[in-house]
């Protein structure tokens, strides 16, 4: 499993990367892998402004819809559109090309709060 140490993490399996003053969102390859294959993204947050834990949208396996959820607060900018076509991007390369949405941090500190990737292994292997 892989744990990309430039990256920050949730407990709920959200991933963090920021850029400048643009963050990339994701769920973590441990949360790819649980979820099997996905079948549809569901973000209709774009151009809202959300609190940190908000649902920012949906991810759709063959069983199941699961809850994404925001890691900070601030303005949810885009979705990576490449996942209309392709959502199977999500569990080919979750932290590269499968990113779901870009978001305008409220506070890019908020970001340090979160857990690195040895926490994160620590909550994944219980």
């Amino acid at each position: 499993m892989n744990f990309p140490q430039n990256l920050k993490y949730t407990n709920e399996h959200e991933w963090i990367r920021v850029d400048g003053d643009i963050a990339y969102v994701g769920i973590t390859d441990y949360a790819q892998e649980q979820l099997g294959d996905i079948v549809f993204v569901d973000i209709p947050t774009v151009g809202e402004t959300l609190e940190a834990g908000e649902t920012f949208g949906t991810i759709e396996v063959v069983k199941t819809i699961s809850d994404l959820f925001l890691p900070i607060a601030g303005e949810v900018l885009e979705q990576n559109e490449a996942l209309e076509e392709n959502p199977e991007l999500v569990n080919k390369d979750p932290y590269g090309e499968g990113w779901l949405i870009k978001v305008k941090p409220a506070d890019v500190k908020a970001v340090e709060d979160l857990l690195d990737a040895e926490a994160y292994k620590a909550v994944v292997n219980g």
